[in-house]
């Protein structure tokens, strides 16, 4: 296979992730939680696979006619920011005005950051929280807290879309990624399993969800804290 084929076949890949969001949006029309959720696990993985492959296979030199970037930005708007708020408004966790703020504090705030040419740090992490509300509505599929708290947890996580607080990027944070990659593999299966058994409120895959969930959230945070030694 020509390098231009393989970049091209990165493309294409990348390019899976939009049906796999008409196939979780479909299932959230349909009040399918779980398959929705599943859906979006997928693109997940998707997302998680493309970067490095895109990398290695310098798609920009042998197949720059198609902006990957771009793709990956518009999927990953429908995935992480679009659907998982569409879920929240009509999955009755946040009832009445609350979930109307929700789903516009969380779309709007998230189209601007999107658009922020400056939310990638120098090491490759996230300025600010990067809109990945996809895992953090599962997580409230999961726990179930009340109304109040998950409005709080949406207006904090949006606000924190635009400080100076670092989040980490499991794959491209190079600090602690021996730690923080595991971490994000175990994620993906928690997230998964917690979807596949219709988030029963006794499966153990929940409370590991929690726990890496708030590696990810934090990480960065304790890396801006905790200075790094010199090599």
């Amino acid at each position: 296979m020509t390098a231009r084929a393989k970049a091209i076949f990165v493309h294409l890949f990348t390019a899976t992730g939009a049906v796999l969001a008409m196939l979780a949006m479909l299932s959230a029309v349909d009040g399918d939680w779980s398959m929705m959720f599943l859906w979006l696990v997928a693109a997940f993985i998707v997302d998680g696979i493309d970067g490095p492959l895109a990398r290695r296979y310098h798609v920009k030199t042998h197949a720059p006619q198609w902006n990957g970037e771009l793709m990956d930005l518009i999927i990953d708007y429908l995935t992480y920011v679009f659907i998982p708020a569409f879920a929240l408004f009509k999955s009755g966790l946040l009832p009445g005005w609350t979930g109307w703020t929700a789903i516009i504090v969380i779309t709007f705030a998230s189209v601007i950051y999107f658009a922020d040419t400056r939310m990638k740090t120098k090491d490759k992490s996230f300025a600010g929280f990067p809109g990945c509300w996809n895992m953090v509505v599962i997580v409230l599929f999961a726990l179930k807290p009340e109304f109040w708290t998950i409005l709080t947890i949406v207006v904090l996580l949006a606000a924190a879309m635009f400080t100076p607080l670092k989040f980490i990027h499991p794959i491209r944070t190079r600090r602690w990624r021996a730690l923080s990659l595991p971490v994000a593999l175990a994620w993906t299966f928690f997230a998964g399993w917690a979807a596949w058994v219709d988030f029963h409120p006794e499966s153990w895959a929940h409370w590991g969800l929690l726990l890496t969930s708030l590696y990810l959230l934090f990480a960065g945070i304790a890396q801006q804290i905790i200075p790094e030694r010199a090599a």
